[in-house]
């Protein structure tokens, strides 16, 4: 008589590298399976079972986490941000409305460096591993030291490096990123945690030579590419003013179809001002949305319809911009909010996005954005090990009626307890455990001083 998982029920217990037990276990798989008292099995940083109190019987390990009744759930997926923007958060919140090129590309101009990036791209990796996200998906410049930075950290990144039309701190030419690109993209291909990609800005900031070389590459590498895309209210302005004029008829995105710049493994970031014709097409063609609904509002910039979006089939996944944009970095807080914009726009509708579709969108719905649909996004076998703890005993998590819900609406990123990304486990009961934390401090500190000394040439 054999046992689930194939094993004989008096067979010699198969060893594994990490054993977690008597969590609620939310698979996100396409069955919406959960389990209570449920066990996974990992070995070396693979899934090898996911299933109840009967796994204890099939595999020994000797180490054991054991969840206390806490809510076992894919690692958050981050589908859009600009990690080292930490070093600047809550500067350019009073007295401006146009942040980004009256504070944002000062401060970069001024104050980035290798040095800075890295750091503070550590620091961010370290908050967001601290809120559960286990992937980070980045637009930034040396995104070679941003790599470095979440690798020691322990989280997944699949990492951009921008590709724009003016000189910036790691490319001296215009468009000088996507020479850079291809190198990056040469180290890190193939990395166990990084999938490098090639990152042009917006439509407003690159060519359509430029776009489709920035295609080009990353269809020859078989690497993503992340773009700005139908962000801004005046957009269709930055793009005559600096690129050319479209025509009256034509959308943004009907402009970067006509182009030949819409892809499968093209992941737009807001996708705030389209209509329904330009979500059809953005299905037909497989782009992936990144909906960044906190940074969209604090920047007036308009809203993302991206519950329709959803419907539609899009591939959908959750972001919070860079840490000026929303200034947080977990998903957690972006779920709720993001169905308090839906419900919300045009006719009032409560039934929008209800607790599992966000819990989606911040596992698979990122996952399938970023075509990883297949290793990372829920807890199957055969899958990635990446994996969080939200503690259910909190008084902020009780009473537990549905737990789609909880995370979703009640939930604070203070919840995660526990966080492992490629069977390693990098945060655990609220420690870091991968990186120096005093070390990482006083590099911090430095970077901190800089930008406070700078930031005052702003007000």
């Amino acid at each position: 008589m054999l046992a689930a998982g194939g094993h004989s029920a008096d067979a010699t217990p198969e060893t594994a590298d990490l054993i977690i037990t008597n969590g609620l276990v939310l698979t996100m798989d396409e069955s919406r399976t959960a389990r209570d008292a449920g066990v996974i099995v990992i070995q070396g940083d693979i899934i090898a079972a996911v299933g109840g109190e009967e796994l204890l019987q099939q595999y020994k390990s000797d180490s054991l986490i054991d969840a206390d009744g806490g809510i076992v759930m894919p690692g958050m997926i981050n589908l859009h941000n600009h990690l080292p923007m930490v070093a600047f958060r809550g500067l350019g919140e009073t007295n401006f409305n146009d942040r980004l090129f009256r504070v944002m590309f000062p401060l970069e101009k001024a104050l980035l460096s290798r040095e800075l990036i890295r750091v503070a791209a550590r620091q961010a990796a370290i908050e967001s591993a601290l809120s559960g996200v286990t992937t980070v998906t980045d637009m930034y410049y040396h995104e070679d030291e941003v790599a470095r930075s979440v690798t020691e950290v322990g989280i997944r990144g699949v990492l951009g490096e921008t590709v724009i039309g003016f000189p910036v701190v790691d490319a001296a030419e215009p468009y000088g990123g996507l020479a850079y690109a291809e190198r990056f993209i040469a180290e890190w291909k193939g990395h166990r945690l990084i999938t490098p990609a090639v990152a042009p800005h917006a439509p407003y900031t690159v060519s359509p030579e430029w776009l489709n070389k920035s295609r080009e590459l990353a269809e020859r590498e078989g690497v993503p590419v992340l773009m700005h895309i139908a962000e801004m209210r005046n957009e269709r302005e930055l793009i005559a003013r600096n690129v050319g004029a479209l025509p009256e008829d034509q959308s943004i995105i009907e402009y970067l179809d006509a182009i030949g710049f819409l892809i499968d493994n093209l992941v737009a970031a807001h996708v705030s001002h389209v209509d329904d014709d330009d979500i059809a097409l953005l299905k037909q063609r497989g782009v992936g949305v990144a909906h960044n609904p906190k940074a969209n509002s604090r920047a007036t910039s308009g809203m993302s319809p991206a519950w329709r979006m959803l419907e539609a089939g899009v591939d959908v996944g959750l972001g919070t911009d860079g840490p000026m944009s929303s200034n947080q970095m977990d998903i957690i807080n972006v779920m709720g909010y993001a169905a308090v914009v839906a419900r919300n726009e045009g006719e009032p509708d409560s039934r929008r996005l209800p607790p599992y579709d966000l819990v989606y969108m911040a596992t698979m719905g990122g996952a399938r954005a970023l075509d990883m649909e297949d290793r990372i996004g829920s807890l199957e076998t055969g899958k990635q090990a990446d994996i969080i703890i939200v503690d259910s005993r909190a008084a902020n998590m009780q009473p537990m009626h549905d737990p789609y819900a909880m995370i979703a609406f009640a939930a604070y990123p203070g919840n995660v307890r526990t966080t492992i990304v490629d069977g390693k486990v990098i945060v655990r009961d609220r420690d870091v455990l991968s990186v120096d934390l005093e070390a990482h401090a006083a590099e911090w500190a430095e970077v901190v001083k800089a930008v406070a000394e700078f930031a005052v040439s702003l007000e």
